[in-house]
């Protein structure tokens, strides 16, 4: 089996802004049905464990700076719209490392998916309930699961990397 190259300066963006898009595709499509057949706040169990209900979150994971005086939509879409910038650059250097522009592609489409949000709603749209009885886990969306899924495959690279595995 051939070994993965560690870089391949001037690679296809291509594969990866497809991976990027499909997030954003997913993202955008599941919360505009939210939207569209849930009246907000009210739970909808479909396990003991799991609800669907459409909750806004004005500020970043576990609803950081939601109650700030509305700068943060600014800075929290500026901030995406960096790191959707730098990940293509990352992207375009690193286009052969399939495992790390794996990851890469997933953040940003997350984030972009969230942008989106900020830039329409002025608010990101949730959906995802994962509780245990009274505790609930912060609500959250597509977006956020393939910026969670991308930093474990962050991680996972830079492990594989650092154990010379690759």
């Amino acid at each position: 089996m051939a070994k993965q190259t560690t870089s391949s300066a001037g690679g296809s963006l291509a594969p990866w802004i497809g991976v990027a898009l499909i997030v954003i595709l997913f993202d955008q499509l599941t919360k505009i049905v939210m939207q569209k057949v849930f009246a907000y706040g009210e739970p909808h169990p479909l396990t003991p464990f799991f609800n669907l209900i459409l909750v806004y979150n004005k500020g970043a994971a576990f609803s950081f700076l939601a109650m700030a005086g509305g700068w943060q939509r600014w800075a929290f879409t500026a901030l995406g719209v960096l790191t959707a910038v730098v990940i293509c650059y990352l992207l375009k250097k690193h286009s052969g490392q399939r495992l790390f522009c794996t990851a890469l592609a997933l953040i940003m489409g997350g984030a972009i998916g969230n942008v989106i949000d900020r830039l329409m709603y002025g608010h990101v749209i949730d959906f995802l309930d994962f509780h245990l009885k009274a505790w609930h886990f912060p609500a959250f969306n597509i977006a956020d699961s393939g910026i969670t899924v991308g930093a474990v495959l962050l991680i996972i690279d830079e492990l594989r990397r650092v154990r010379g595995s690759r």
